[in-house]
């Protein structure tokens, strides 16, 4: 797909690899209408052109706010983008359940239903796609994000079904599996996280070229591992 002139609505578009997205896509031509929650992030981005909604997407209201809001323009591409992560580990303290709560809506719930939404008017245009950013956890999880991991497990077993169902129609059905990424969620984890310029890259890469899947980075190798064994696959990401 050719991306120059085409409209976008991006969620989780402020920051991190959903920040990078919008400005790649801009500078390819694409008109790009984001989302996000934190006020100062959403005027930085105004500044830069953007059309920025604000948008808390952990909540039933907060996704039909966001399609009232849009109102009837037609958007040729929408990326679910925007996602929370929690901490949800019993073996150090009881979690919070309204937390995980809010955890599953954003990353699962809130894709499924803005999907549902705005299906109609990707239908009507020539060519259409959808993204849904999952996680190389959808395929092994680690073990101290487990709402987290089984969110993305849910998204990503969703975008498959949703695949099926659009084939023979002008929608391609894109999942991207993003690594360890350096971005504000996943500040003090890990070593050697990937720049989110270049994890956003990949993911309009995979776009353009019409590939079902962008496995970014190291997830190429879990993929492979996975392929080979899945119970070494999930051995190895436990430890992470």
């Amino acid at each position: 797909m050719k991306v120059n002139g085409k409209t976008v609505l991006l969620t989780g578009g402020s920051a991190g690899i959903g920040r990078e997205i919008a400005r790649q896509l801009k500078a390819k031509g694409a008109s790009v209408i984001l989302t996000g929650r934190d006020p100062s992030r959403l005027d930085t981005m105004r500044a830069e052109g953007f059309e920025a909604i604000a948008a808390d997407l952990s909540n039933a209201a907060g996704v039909d706010a966001l399609v009232a809001a849009l109102g009837d323009r037609p958007i040729d591409i929408l990326i679910n983008n925007a996602g929370l992560g929690v901490p949800h580990d019993v073996r150090s303290e009881m979690p919070d359940p309204d937390a995980a709560d809010g955890c599953l809506y954003a990353n699962l719930s809130a894709p499924v239903r803005l999907i549902s939404a705005l299906l109609p008017r990707l239908r009507a245009r020539p060519e259409a796609a959808i993204i849904n950013v999952t996680s190389g956890l959808a395929i092994a999880p680690n073990t101290a994000s487990s709402v987290y991991c089984a969110s993305k497990a849910g998204l990503r077993s969703f975008t498959m079904a949703l695949r099926a169902q659009l084939a023979g129609e002008p929608i391609h059905v894109i999942e991207a599996l993003p690594p360890l990424v350096d971005t504000q969620m996943t500040a003090g984890r890990g070593k050697n996280k990937m720049p989110p310029e270049e994890c956003a890259r990949q993911i309009i890469a995979a776009l353009e070229n019409g590939h079902d899947e962008a496995n970014v980075g190291m997830v190429k190798v879990l993929r492979a591992v996975y392929s080979l064994s899945p119970a070494l696959a999930r051995k190895i990401m436990r430890r992470l």
